[in-house]
């Protein structure tokens, strides 16, 4: 059988793919919230009401399809969880009423978390510890470019016939892209066609490996009293907020609060562009470090502490007059939270050992969800009662908080040399 030179940088290339379909399918909504909200008689209550929906199940699937990624593993498991939310996001396109809309997106939720706890796993199989923060940040561009790409073909294919055929055509590439999935992944050491160098540079970071496992984590009721899985928690809790607000509600503020058409709102490509560039700079730059022999979880911290402080010029959004500087400033605080939470990934595959790693991740994800529910809700409160700028000044405290806790938590052991 042919054997495929760098296999794992075609693995990763796939599920790059996954992440674009992942984004465009969850995009879709918010980018035809107006036309949506007016088909169905929503109002901004309601439309927090069914992203809130999303995430539950979203919270939900985190918890559990970690568990089952350990479990059945990464093929199979990837496999189910993108077949799921594919159907899901095709019967979107017949919602008649909130109540339907909710519950479709309600199961589009419980599918697409499996894809942010699978891919890790995948790295961690693949990849050694000085590639890894590239490999996340490669998948996670995916989940960039499908938010770039989805206002210019959301729109495009709603302008061609109508909103439900976007629903149906993106549905549809995801039962497609099962195809080549199921063909190409094995773990390294059953895959027929993987090269014998490409076993050997894995087997290079066997000693990182062995140091993780002697963490001895454990499994089940063992996991929870781990001190690092809650700093870890804390860290997704605390800033993801801010990604799902550039998602959910960017392209709203924009409309109601800056006076673009619903056209018009395909200018907020530029700022999943910045997204795309912060996933993999901040994943290269970290590999760099490690290559230059800082310790991994270190390297992560210290390009999280630079992010921490560019995240917060988001706060100077509602006092900006023109619409460039908006999108200028949105790209900078986009930038560096991307690099954030590419590190923040990589920190978790630095820290946790591999068996248990996607259960962790889902866990460590969940509170991810938990924090976007929070400000889904008082977003929605905020913009019926008030306006978007409370949610802009927020933006100020999050990360450099979030950072503190996983220095001084110590969610990694530093040596009394070490300093940032």
């Amino acid at each position: 059988m042919k054997k495929i030179r760098n296999l794992r940088w075609w693995i990763i290339g796939l599920i790059f793919l996954a992440s674009v379909l992942n984004y465009i399918d969850r995009q879709a909504l918010s980018i035809l919230a107006p036309t949506v909200q007016k088909d169905l008689g929503l109002t901004n209550r309601d439309y927090a009401l069914v992203v809130n929906l999303f995430l539950v199940a979203y919270t939900i699937s985190y918890i559990v399809s970690g568990r089952l990624v350990d479990k059945l593993g990464v093929r199979l498991s990837l496999a189910l969880f993108i077949g799921w939310w594919s159907v899901a996001n095709m019967l979107t396109a017949f919602s008649r009423s909130l109540g339907s809309l909710g519950v479709f997106r309600f199961l589009l939720g419980l599918g697409e978390a499996g894809n942010w706890t699978a891919a890790p796993k995948a790295v961690s199989e693949w990849f050694p510890a000085r590639e890894r923060g590239l490999a996340i940040g490669v998948y996670t561009l995916g989940a960039t470019m499908g938010a770039t790409l989805a206002p210019v073909l959301i729109l495009a294919l709603a302008s061609w016939h109508n909103w439900q055929a976007a629903f149906v055509v993106t549905g549809a590439a995801g039962l497609l892209w099962l195809i080549p999935w199921l063909w190409l992944y094995r773990r390294p050491q059953e895959h027929p066609r993987v090269t014998a160098a490409e076993l050997e540079h894995l087997a290079s970071d066997a000693v990182a490996e062995k140091t993780a496992d002697v963490a001895a984590w454990g499994d089940g009721r063992a996991l929870f009293a781990r001190r690092e899985l809650w700093l870890l928690v804390a860290g997704r809790m605390l800033t993801d907020p801010v990604w799902y607000f550039f998602q959910f509600w960017f392209a709203k503020y924009l409309y109601e609060g800056r006076g673009l058409d619903q056209k018009s709102l395909s200018v907020t490509w530029v700022i999943f562009l910045a997204a795309d560039m912060g996933a993999l700079g901040g994943g290269w730059f970290s590999g760099l470090m490690v290559k230059r022999q800082v310790a991994p979880a270190l390297s992560r911290l210290r390009v999280m502490l630079g992010c921490a402080a560019l995240v917060p010029l988001a706060a100077l959004i509602p006092f900006s007059g023109s619409l460039g500087l908006v999108l200028a400033l949105g790209m900078i605080a986009v930038l560096a939270h991307m690099a954030w939470l590419i590190n923040l990934s990589a920190l978790v595959t630095d820290v946790v050992p591999r068996r248990s790693l996607a259960t962790v991740f889902g866990l460590v994800a969940a509170g991810s969800t938990l924090g976007g529910i929070v400000m889904n809700q008082a977003v929605g409160q905020l913009v019926s009662g008030h306006s978007y700028d409370w949610a802009f000044y927020l933006m100020v405290g999050v990360h450099p908080l979030a950072w503190m806790i996983l220095w001084f938590g110590r969610v990694f052991r530093p040596t009394a040399s070490v300093a940032i």
